[in-house]
């Protein structure tokens, strides 16, 4: 049996500090879709779907969630006029789900309201973000892609 390695201080100090952001961006995160009448959840899915249309099973993926969840935040995102179905273009028999002008514009009020994810990038210099970026890319398994504007 192989003897336990236990992390080291710096990795435990990183561990704690991404949960501090982690809480701090999703308590805002709450807050500012809160604002527009949105649950965080809701507020997601939305914020997916204003990047591209997608099916319920990629969303559901996406957010490590099961389908079923995801069809019933989109049935009240849709509701509300922010949401609509569309049938895929490459498979009539799929159903996408994509944002109406006033989801996106409603996305961009969301995003607009996140104050604290800004204010602490914006004390970086542009460099420095992109290496932040890049290594939460690596932490997360996936290479920032070759020539990535860093703007």
């Amino acid at each position: 049996m192989a003897p336990s390695t236990r992390p080291d201080p710096v990795t435990l100090e990183v561990i704690d500090l991404i949960g501090t952001v982690v809480a701090r961006y999703t308590a805002e995160y709450e807050q500012a879709a809160a604002q527009y009448t949105l649950t965080g959840s809701q507020a997601k899915v939305l914020g997916l779907l204003a990047l591209e249309p997608m099916p319920m099973r990629r969303i559901a993926q996406r957010l490590k969630c099961e389908p079923s969840n995801v069809t019933g935040i989109v049935d009240r995102l849709e509701l509300r006029g922010l949401v609509e179905r569309r049938p895929d273009a490459h498979d009539r028999r799929v159903k996408l789900a994509a944002a109406t002008p006033a989801g996106a514009e409603t996305v961009a009020g969301v995003r607009e309201s996140l104050d604290f994810a800004r204010e602490p990038l914006g004390r970086l210099s542009e460099e420095e973000r992109g290496v932040l970026r890049d290594l939460l890319l690596r932490m997360l398994g996936e290479e920032p892609a070759a020539g990535r504007d860093d703007g």
